[in-house]
């Protein structure tokens, strides 16, 4: 049981703006006879949890931009939102990149996606990644 929570956390934290790789958790746990569907469950719903965080961020995240100490600049700002127009929301099916993905979700939030279809994309793809590190793992490359 903990090692689920380890997982999960883990999961989480890789999709939020932390840098963390659940992937050598879910790995290691797949090695140690962990049952894949129900990893492959647990980290799906840690990871797209964690991304919902970012949305939040997203979503608020323009209340605070004339701050002094705001991060981003009206350009890059404009320029996420000009971006993300362009592609679309079904861009968020790509939300578990390592590069990048965490960036969508934020997007996703400042352009004020709605949350069930944030949830879905952002989880499809999300889980579409662990089910291809449980098929890795299982491979004879890896296993």
């Amino acid at each position: 049981m903990i090692s689920y929570l380890v997982l999960f956390a883990s999961a989480f934290l890789a999709a939020t703006i932390l840098p963390f790789y659940s992937e050598v958790v879910l790995f290691a746990l797949l090695r140690d006879g962990g049952d894949p569907w129900l990893l492959v469950a647990v980290a799906t719903l840690g990871n797209t949890l964690g991304a919902v965080v970012n949305w939040l961020l997203g979503r608020y995240l323009l209340h605070f931009q004339d701050r002094r100490w705001f991060y981003f600049s009206h350009k890059q700002i404009a320029r996420a939102q000009e971006w993300f127009q362009r592609y679309g929301f079904w861009c968020l099916l790509l939300a578990w990149m390592p590069v990048g993905g965490d960036a969508l979700t934020l997007i996703a939030g400042i352009m004020r996606v709605r949350l069930w279809l944030f949830i879905l994309l952002v989880g499809i793809g999300k889980g579409l990644r662990y089910i291809s590190v449980v098929f890795l793992q299982q491979s004879s490359v890896f296993g």
